[in-house]
């Protein structure tokens, strides 16, 4: 490249040389006039192009156009880009349209294995097949592409939040009933002298499914003044299977009657039931607040209380609402008290663990009570 001749001085006035400078150092000036007012600066004090180019790190000929206009027209309108009209939009808006209404379908609809759309799949699909569609301006879409369109709506279809349907039509109602009951325990709680049991007593039955017997691989080290202040645990461990509780919890007066079995079937809740029968006063009637599991309503479950006439009244949770079982409150506690970070040697051991642990809640029993009653937004 030939070399540029000498250019006329560029002479600055303490003011015009302060606005440079401040440009030149503002953290929030656009970084092309950043680099304009600082190559000014720098020429304005007699820095050699070379050097200039050196510190600024922008090429020779550009420095030479940024000092020519700004000796021909002036600091201000040198500092700045010649106006230009913005070019027509690449993706037209029936483009954009054909995206969004792809990434409003499912990939398996349009012969692929994935379940949702990746922002990546949903750009190789725009490139394949949006030209067939007439959207030729997809042809290179790339992810940032898709990414930029459905941002503009917003659209995160590679994105899944879970909802809860109602699909039982009396969902409403069972809850208002539900409710009623808890409402009618507090005030019979309040009205009736201790030790008096209730002709109708209510407990709360249910099921916490899963509960895994885990073993440590190594022994836990315990804190020690001076080491470790916590509990270090070997991160390997072996799962030695599961076990189910079944638990009612008497709304009354705390107390819980539990079992815990390998398995929930009929015959494990009819267990339980007998258990109820045995330890309440035959003259009283044992109302169960319970789900619809298939065990509670069995052929040998059925069996059982017609053997029992009077004694078992069910009052049946909505579908999809066993929040309202307040036993759910008593699991809660387990969860956070003895059941949590749990190791065993055996899944008898923690059986004989779980049964510990309730004990130790009838040692002290909480009565359960739902606190909040409001029945307005039920009609």
């Amino acid at each position: 490249m030939p070399r540029k001749s000498q250019k006329a001085k560029l002479i600055l006035e303490p003011e015009k040389k302060l606005q440079l400078q401040k440009i030149a150092n503002a953290r929030k000036s656009p970084v092309r006039e950043a680099q304009r007012a600082n190559i000014l600066l720098r020429y304005s004090e007699g820095m050699p192009i070379v050097d200039i180019e050196k510190i600024t790190h922008v090429s020779r000929p550009t420095i030479y156009k940024w000092i020519e206009k700004a000796l021909a027209v002036g600091i201000e309108e040198g500092l700045k880009d010649k106006y230009h009209r913005p070019k027509e939009p690449v993706i037209t808006e029936e483009a954009k349209a054909w995206v969004i209404n792809l990434a409003c379908k499912k990939p398996v609809d349009y012969g692929y294995a994935a379940e949702i759309w990746t922002r990546s799949a949903l750009a190789d699909h725009a490139r394949r097949y949006a030209p067939e569609a007439g959207h030729e301006c997809l042809k290179k879409a790339v992810k940032a592409t898709i990414q930029r369109i459905l941002d503009e709506h917003p659209i995160r279809p590679h994105k899944i939040a879970y909802y809860l349907e109602r699909r039982d039509p009396e969902f409403e109602q069972k809850m208002v009933d539900i409710l009623c009951i808890y409402k009618e325990v507090n005030l019979q709680n309040e009205a009736t002298e201790p030790g008096v049991v209730p002709s109708v007593i209510t407990v709360s039955v249910d099921e916490k499914p899963g509960v895994q017997a885990i073993k440590n691989i190594a022994p836990d080290i315990m804190p020690e003044p001076g080491k470790q202040s916590r509990v270090m645990r070997d991160y390997e461990y072996k799962r030695l299977g599961t076990l189910s509780i079944l638990a009612a919890l008497d709304l009354h007066d705390g107390h819980v009657i539990a079992q815990v079995h390998d398995r929930h079937r009929s015959s494990e809740f009819i267990s339980l039931l007998k258990d109820l029968d045995a330890y309440y006063p035959a003259e009283s009637t044992i109302r169960i607040i319970l789900d619809n599991h298939s065990s509670h309503i069995s052929k040998e479950t059925m069996q059982y209380l017609a053997g029992r006439p009077g004694r078992f009244l069910y009052v049946h949770t909505p579908k999809h609402g066993s929040w309202l079982n307040l036993v759910e409150t008593l699991f809660g506690k387990m969860a956070r008290t003895f059941l949590k970070h749990i190791r065993v040697n055996s899944k008898q051991e923690l059986k004989e663990r779980i049964l510990l642990g309730i004990r130790g809640i009838n040692e002290s029993p909480v009565v359960h009570k739902w606190k909040k009653f409001d029945f307005a937004h039920a009609f």
